[in-house]
């Protein structure tokens, strides 16, 4: 267990080709891009009605109430990405408090006064009594790690009988559901953040929503800009969130490509530890040698000096023989 300082540059991310056409002279159509984690084949968008361009947004559309069927939620809120509720939520709980964590959300924490402790693997006994919020990434990233829901519900009812919090991050739950709390979130005490980026491909749409009791959300709500989602990006999330058919078949088949690239990237000597339906979670000893010689051949993976560790997103159809080229020059 860490405490964390304040002490933070910007927060990186993948997806960031610019920057790697720039370092390695590369154009930017001929990368391969495996830093995300986002499904390459995502939801098919469909025609946009011209009069949502004209329009401002509906609240009374049915986005939540679509949300709300597809996560077997009670209470939701729509939000634009990820960081609207990241960068209110350290202002809406608590006064000062400590804060156990994943690192990426410690940033907003601290700048509210908050003290952020930062954990390995899973919170120990002292962490969670002493701590007022304990925030999971589930699955974490970038480690894959699975926090079993038995788990998380007895760590809730533990925090949630000292009034404290748990949050949880499920920006890669979509493709295993079965491991959601989601059907809980009305309890007091729980939030979840729950995007379409990751799953359905819809990064750009910046929606995602957060699932608690209604008093929470109404509080949150309150704190957003008004219309904080475009019209187009709302018929889309409803559209995706309906689409039950795409959804299913779309899980198998991130299943089949997730063993794909494990089996790829062991036949080469890079045996993952972890992984997700969207990404392989590798620690080794060359990590950075590694990062830089598939970097020179147009192939973008996230490298994590912390960890010494890489993370490789599903390859695109035509990605997977561009991906073999390099590690085979490598094994």
């Amino acid at each position: 267990m860490n405490a964390l300082t304040t002490n933070f540059g910007p927060l990186k991310h993948g997806g960031n080709l610019n920057q790697a056409t720039a370092q390695y002279g590369i154009p930017l159509e001929n990368w391969v891009d495996l830093s995300t984690g986002i499904i390459t084949n995502g939801y098919s968008v469909p025609d946009i009605p011209a009069a949502l361009w004209q329009r401002l947004p509906e609240a009374d559309d049915v986005l939540h109430e679509s949300a709300q069927a597809n996560y077997e939620a009670q209470h939701v809120l729509a939000t634009a990405g990820s960081q609207a509720a990241i960068q209110i939520l350290p202002k809406l709980l608590l006064s000062p408090c400590k804060v156990a964590m994943y690192a990426e959300h410690a940033k907003n924490w601290l700048a509210q006064g908050h003290e952020v402790y930062y954990f390995d693997h899973e919170p120990d006994a002292q962490l969670l009594e002493h701590s007022a919020v304990l925030l999971l990434c589930n699955p974490n990233n970038p480690t894959g790690q699975f926090y079993e829901p038995e788990t998380l519900l007895k760590w809730h009812a533990q925090l949630a009988q000292e009034d404290d919090w748990l949050v949880l991050d499920y920006a890669f739950m979509d493709c295993t559901p079965e491991y959601s709390l989601a059907k809980y979130s009305q309890l007091p005490h729980l939030i979840i953040l729950l995007p379409l980026g990751k799953f359905f491909g819809l990064a750009g749409a910046r929606v995602r929503f957060v699932l608690a009791e209604k008093s929470v959300l109404n509080a949150l709500e309150y704190s957003l800009e008004p219309w904080p989602i475009a019209s187009p990006a709302r018929f889309i999330a409803i559209q995706a969130l309906q689409d039950i058919t795409w959804q299913t078949s779309t899980r198998i088949s991130l299943v089949q490509q997730s063993a794909r690239l494990n089996a790829l990237l062991s036949q080469y000597g890079l045996r993952p530890n972890a992984s997700t339906a969207l990404f392989q979670w590798l620690p080794h000893c060359s990590a950075q040698a590694i990062h830089e010689s598939l970097a020179s051949q147009g192939i973008w993976i996230r490298y994590f000096a912390d960890w010494n560790a890489l993370r490789f997103g599903l390859p695109p159809q035509h990605g997977w023989a561009r991906l073999e080229t390099p590690l085979l020059a490598l094994s």
